[in-house]
């Protein structure tokens, strides 16, 4: 039994390894090897030389990190609840206690013992003779056939033989990978898929070959429907979108160990994302506790049965989102899971399948075009695990096609936030990279990002769900791409002036802030970042082309649906606040460097609060904005400067803050009155002895003829800190100043181009303008309503009302 002491140890190094984001692998184990050995100084028990020894050794050591306290040689590590984190407490035991080596990237590739145990022999040269002379993989304990189930071909088995069957090339044991390999290294171990990994999708595509063959379901909106990943980002909103836009009753699969579990994890997940979960919701939902990755669904046979011919439409959301994991490790959940569906989706009555698959099926460095219809990316050329599984299922599912089985191919890029609400998915990589943009200030060079918010993406999928006629078909739900240019014009606009570099030093600029600044939520991307399989997946990502969606475009424009729009910053609004809130992004503050300012001087005079204003009074003024967000968000406009007025001070008063805020009474019901607030000034001033003092001041629009001076007259009143106003009076804009200073004056931060300088002052110019105009307006609408109000006492029948 392992010391107690040294287990707490580790596992607060493996809490503060979850927080730290940005620390390398070395960096990792030499933590995690540190509070693992102690003041341990014996000597490193020898490994044991044989497969079936080493795997039970890797097992037993795994099993320690896993809920259920064990884990069989021939099971998954992740699929049983383990962490990245438990993986590099896992590959630090091994090797410190049993002297077994192993680099991270091979237990996130194939994390099944006996894998490993594999790999590891054949690396050392250790591997036993009948171990070589044999390169079947090893399987397990066989687990019984379910009666008319898919049979589900265990890892390393061969394709079948036979009419339509995939021939699966002679096994061969691969070339031993290196150890400890160096993330972004130009590596040609990293250039294309394993060779046992292209052997077991082989088998997996056979899979299909074997479903009964299906007639066609009948073309009426799904009234009972099979939803599943209902507790991630996008099934969640799916969910709703289902429930509100169709009479569907939807069936939840939800892995729980019992119904009760899987309502409340259910419920939890949509209170997470803000959506309700109301007793209507929870009227037309059936949550079912099973698992995807288990055969039949986890569910009994009767329940199986009931389903299969009770349902009429079977949506397959779920799916294992991790870019480090191996296709081994993701084969359970993204392709056979896919698979179970389309066996549910032949059995009893027909029923069409809705796959939600993914634009990582082209993400191929170099692929030249991905439209609807062309052809996917080379799977030999996939190297990340999560990039060959959606691929695999794709495929696999079109094979199922030929058998009769109707299938609709939805396939999302980028996932953004909610344009309404701001819910966003921390663990989606789209939004790990906007996240970095917008905390580290730096961009890296890339062709397209294919992203769409997670509300558009839910519509457009649940309007092919529910519209027969788009059934059968491979629809894009990427909206329209981002360029570069795009996202950088975008933060631009919302105060966040971001530096271009290049891929290689924008990854490594990014790891070590992460490092430097660890942020517990984006972890993930720094593993992300060091993985070189999940480096080909970026590089693919951002180097692709824009992907192409007209068929998308035409099923949203017949059925009447808001077209695609660019995920610009306006629509990323909301997101950008929740990350800000959660740490992930840091919003403009009034401390940065100005996105645009002006100068504003005004004259006139002050006297004690009801006595003749006698003493001369002015200000120079300089008002500035630090991004757009600033005036569409809260209507404010920084000032600094100074203000000259011997009645409180000799000498001139600095101004330490000072707001404007633009018509700050919009949106509040006005009983009466003719005069509307235009602006309003704040300032807290300090004058040359230390003392602080405050000015309050306030532009009006009245329904009067001296409408050029309404705009330029401030109204003020100025008082020590923390007592009453003891000055008041009133200063203007000279007229001849005006349009010269706060025009002609308006300066733009230096760091933009001479086209975006300009769309700043148009973009200032035409907000600015509009808002005081609809202030001026408003007395004068106000006056003209009293005016044609000719009933000026209520009739009698008015009165007795």
């Amino acid at each position: 039994m392992r010391d107690v002491t040294k287990d707490s140890g580790q596992l607060a190094t493996a809490e503060a390894i979850e927080r730290g984001g940005g620390l390398g692998v070395d960096d990792l184990l030499a933590r995690v090897m540190q509070a693992a050995t102690g003041a341990d100084s014996g000597a490193t028990p020898a490994p044991p030389r044989d497969v079936d020894g080493v795997a039970t050794a890797i097992a037993a050591a795994a099993g320690r990190y896993l809920p259920a306290g064990h884990l069989s040689p021939d099971a998954d590590f992740f699929d049983a609840g383990g962490t990245s984190v438990h993986a590099v407490e896992l590959v630090a035991e091994l090797e410190g206690e049993l002297g077994i080596e192993f680099d991270l990237d091979e237990v996130f590739a194939d994390a099944r013992p006996i894998s490993l145990a594999r790999r590891w022999l054949q690396a050392t040269g250790a591997e036993a003779p009948s171990e070589a002379a044999s390169p079947a993989v090893h399987t397990g304990t066989p687990v019984p056939a379910t009666e008319g189930a898919l049979p589900v071909a265990p890892p390393g088995t061969p394709p079948v033989s036979g009419a339509g069957a995939v021939t699966a090339p002679t096994p061969a044991r691969p070339t031993p990978p290196a150890l400890r390999p160096r993330a972004g290294s130009d590596d040609d171990r990293y250039a294309r898929a394993r060779r046992e990994d292209l052997e077991q999708i082989l088998a997996d595509l056979s899979l299909a070959d074997r479903l009964p063959f299906a007639d066609v379901p009948e073309p009426l909106p799904p009234r009972r429907i099979l939803l599943t990943g209902a507790t991630g980002f996008l099934g969640s909103h799916m969910l709703l979108d289902l429930l509100r836009h169709s009479d569907a009753h939807v069936h939840c699969l939800v892995r729980a160990a019992d119904e009760e579990a899987a309502v409340a994890r259910l419920g939890e997940a949509l209170r997470s994302y803000r959506l309700p979960w109301s007793s209507e919701v929870r009227r037309r939902v059936t949550v079912l506790p099973g698992d995807i990755r288990r055969p039949r669904l986890g569910l009994s046979d009767d329940l199986w049965h009931t389903l299969a011919h009770e349902l009429d439409g079977v949506v397959g959301v779920a799916a294992a989102v991790d870019f480090l994991r191996g296709y081994q490790s993701l084969r359970a959940s993204n392709v056979l899971g896919a698979l179970t569906l389309a066996e549910l989706a032949v059995t009893g009555r027909p029923k069409p399948l809705h796959h939600i698959s993914s634009i990582a099926v082209f993400n191929e460095v170099g692929i030249t075009s991905m439209g609807e219809d062309d052809p996917l990316a080379h799977v030999d050329r996939l190297v990340s695990g999560y990039d060959q599984s959606k691929w695999a299922a794709e495929v696999a599912l079109r094979r199922a096609r030929d058998h009769g089985l109707v299938v609709t191919a939805l396939r999302p890029g980028g996932i953004g936030g909610h344009t309404k609400t701001g819910a966003y998915n921390p663990q989606d990589l789209s939004s790990g990279l906007i996240s970095a943009f917008g905390r580290f200030r730096t961009v890296p060079a890339f062709r397209h990002l294919n992203a769409a918010p997670v509300d558009w993406v839910s519509r457009v999928a649940v309007a092919a769900i529910c519209e027969p006629d788009a059934w059968g078909y491979d629809y894009h739900l990427t909206g329209v791409p981002n360029t570069l240019d795009d996202v950088v014009r975008d933060m631009a606009l919302g105060g966040m002036h971001v530096r271009v570099q290049d891929w290689e030093e924008w990854r490594t600029d990014a790891l070590a802030r992460l490092e430097a600044e660890p942020v517990p939520e984006l972890a993930f991307l720094s593993r992300v970042l060091q993985s070189p399989t999940a480096l080909r997946l970026c590089e693919a990502t951002l180097k692709g082309p824009a992907a192409e969606g007209a068929r998308t475009a035409a099923l949203v424009e017949a059925l009447g649906l808001p077209p695609a729009a660019r995920y610009d910053a306006q629509a990323q609004l909301r997101t950008f606040e929740r990350l800000a809130e959660d740490g992930l992004a840091r919003l403009p503050h009034k401390d940065d460097q100005p996105y645009l300012w002006f100068p504003e001087r005004t004259e006139g005079s002050v006297g004690p609060v009801g006595a003749p204003s006698e003493s001369p009074c002015s200000m120079a003024l300089t008002l500035s904005i630090a991004s757009m967000y600033q005036l569409v968000k809260e209507r404010r406009v920084d000032v600094t400067g100074e203000v000259v007025c011997t009645a409180v001070h000799p000498e001139p008063l600095t101004v330490e803050r000072g707001d404007i805020w633009i018509r700050p009474e919009e949106g509040i019901p006005r009983q009466h009155g003719l005069r509307h607030q235009l602006l309003r000034y704040r300032l807290r001033l300090r004058d040359a002895g230390g003392g602080h003092w405050w000015l309050e001041g306030h532009k009006y629009a009245r329904a009067r003829r001296d409408v050029w001076r309404q705009t330029r007259a401030l109204t003020v009143r100025i008082g020590r800190e923390g007592e009453p106003a003891s000055l008041a009076g009133e200063v203007v804009v000279p007229a001849d100043s005006y349009v010269r200073d706060q025009i002609d004056g308006i300066q733009v931060d230096p760091r933009l181009t001479s086209q975006e300088k300009r769309a700043a002052k148009l973009t200032w110019l035409a907000w600015f303008g509009l808002e005081m105009g609809r202030g001026l307006l408003g007395p004068f609408a106000r006056a003209a309503a009293d005016l044609l109000d000719l009933r000026r006492t209520p009739t009698l029948t008015e009165r007795h009302r």
